[in-house]
């Protein structure tokens, strides 16, 4: 549980309202991440700012496998538990809970499979990673500029599931998901 002191629902104003009302409209409820986040809400407001310059442009399937893989290798609850969610948009619930489980068996093209793989290795060791990494992506036929939007989405996801982390937030389970997607996506939850 985080130490933080949030502004609570009845009392947000200005921006910090527009940000809740973002949440409520989004998924129903506002997220304990935006929560928190918000004491700085110019902050928040930039980050859904590069979000939308990132993943605007991209095929929204993708951004979200990116996002699952990178979310998946930092063992962020709560980055994989909102946007195992929205990913519902893209891939029914059966192949979902096995994309969560292991991607590289989940019927997935083999694009995809590497974007997830790249994704990962960004969140893991990007210090490491040379040419060869997005040689691979080449490969399977990722031009330069989504390479780099793949390489970006997954910085970006490293850079908000750190932050969300590092203030030790509460984990939202959204309440509309299952039950077997849920363990799927948050093998550690309660």
């Amino acid at each position: 549980m985080s130490i933080i002191r949030t502004t609570p629902e009845s009392e947000a104003t200005g921006l910090v309202a527009k940000l809740y009302a973002g949440d409520v409209h989004d998924q129903g409820y506002v997220g304990s991440h935006t929560k928190a986040l918000s004491l700085n809400p110019g902050a928040v407001a930039a980050w859904d700012d590069l979000i939308a310059a990132i993943a605007g442009p991209m095929d929204k399937r993708r951004y979200e496998l990116i996002t699952l893989a990178a979310a998946r290798a930092l063992r962020s609850r709560h980055c994989m538990l909102a946007h195992g969610r929205r990913s519902l948009l893209y891939f029914d619930e059966p192949q979902l809970v096995r994309i969560a489980l292991d991607y590289r068996d989940a019927d997935l093209s083999e694009a995809e499979v590497e974007m997830m793989r790249f994704s990962e290795r960004v969140s893991v060791d990007a210090a490491a990673m040379t040419d060869a990494d997005s040689e691979r992506l080449r490969a399977v036929g990722f031009s330069d500029r989504e390479i780099v939007d793949i390489a970006l989405a997954a910085a970006a996801r490293n850079f908000y599931s750190r932050a969300v982390q590092a203030l030790a937030v509460d984990v939202d389970t959204p309440p509309d998901i299952s039950d077997e997607l849920r363990s799927a996506l948050d093998p550690d939850g309660a």
